[in-house]
């Protein structure tokens, strides 16, 4: 066993490299490219003042970190073909496909407007739908899940698909609502992979996916290139940003983690694990509600890291906090998990 430890943890770091190298080096090749064809960042009117200085920035740049994650998967993964690697990239790259069009929308209306909110949901739900399904007949993940902190486990048959959608669908939107600072959305993510890759590695010393058509150390290499890729990508966003991952970026990352939850049979380890896209998501769910029953806002504005940048915190001062916020629910996400291994 621990010379089984030793080689995926020697898979992880290569994983890691590679998907940094491919990112660090498409970056330079594609930001001018989408400069040339004007694929600018329209910004709110609504929004921070001092945003309306981004306007014009290259967006669609999550299609740096998704070269990345292809290649270091393809190039690591021990059965990159598996039904395994397959389905963890399909969501990822379905959700970008999605991203992809509502960036286009966007960009061609040169509106902050893509696709409509029926369309996005129902293209969303489609993919979730599909992913429960596979994981569940196709890859013998079955309709059990876990409850953290605890070594319960429910069967809820028929009820897991509504369930896997919901999850799904609000992770890739909450991804998407985070992304609203430069390096916010990206910095996070690298922290919520780094706990599925540990995640991974309990689940492979336990044993926990025997059975089912999914090796632990292809998910381990899955959360590594993730982690890679959006490493690679914060050099090119962070603040000040030359580019911005557009929808196209936060809907596929968010589809990463949910393929990476559902998996693992982590589905509510997630919840924990991505405690900073649930704060932002529940930010806007009471600002929406208070301001539609009372007529009054509780935040100065929403997501929530808007309220703080116009409390007068600095951009690189909010994106630190909530980096820290990030790792910290990752640590508490993977306890939960292990305590739910038993």
């Amino acid at each position: 066993m621990k010379k089984g430890i030793m080689a995926v943890t020697e898979m992880i770091f290569f994983t890691i490299g590679i998907a940094l190298l491919v990112s660090l080096l498409v970056g330079p090749f594609l930001i001018p490219v989408l400069r040339v064809l004007k694929f600018g960042q329209s910004i709110r009117d609504e929004g921070p003042q001092r945003h309306l200085a981004k306007a014009g920035t290259p967006t669609i740049g999550g299609l740096i970190f998704l070269i990345g994650i292809l290649a270091a998967v393809l190039f690591m993964a021990e059965r990159p073909y598996s039904l395994g690697i397959v389905t963890l990239l399909g969501i990822t790259f379905g959700f970008g496909l999605v991203g992809f069009l509502d960036d286009f929308l966007k960009v061609v209306r040169k509106k902050n407007l893509g696709l409509r909110a029926k369309q996005k949901l129902a293209a969303e739900f489609l993919l979730a739908l599909i992913l429960a399904g596979v994981s569940a007949v196709f890859l013998g993940r079955g309709t059990v899940i876990g409850i953290p902190f605890t070594t319960i486990q429910i069967d809820l048959g028929f009820y897991y698909y509504p369930l896997v959608a919901l999850v799904v669908v609000s992770a890739t939107n909450a991804v998407n609502l985070t992304d609203g600072l430069d390096g916010l959305a990206a910095g996070c993510t690298v922290f919520a992979a780094i706990g599925y890759i540990m995640i991974s590695v309990l689940a492979y010393k336990t044993g926990l996916l025997k059975g089912v058509a999914v090796h632990s150390s292809d998910l381990a290499v899955f959360a590594a290139a993730l982690t890679g890729g959006c490493l690679g990508f914060l050099r090119f966003n962070l603040h000040p940003a030359r580019v911005f991952m557009g929808d196209c970026g936060s809907l596929a990352l968010g589809g990463a983690l949910a393929g990476l939850a559902i998996l693992s049979k982590s589905e509510l380890v997630l919840i924990i694990l991505g405690g900073v896209y649930v704060l932002e998501t529940l930010s806007v769910a009471i600002q929406v509600i208070s301001f539609q029953t009372r007529g009054k806002r509780v935040f100065r504005m929403s997501p929530v890291h808007h309220h703080f940048e116009l409390g007068g915190w600095s951009e690189n001062k909010v994106v630190t906090v909530f980096w820290t916020a990030a790792a910290l629910f990752a640590v508490l996400g993977v306890y939960s998990f292990f305590l739910m291994i038993g």
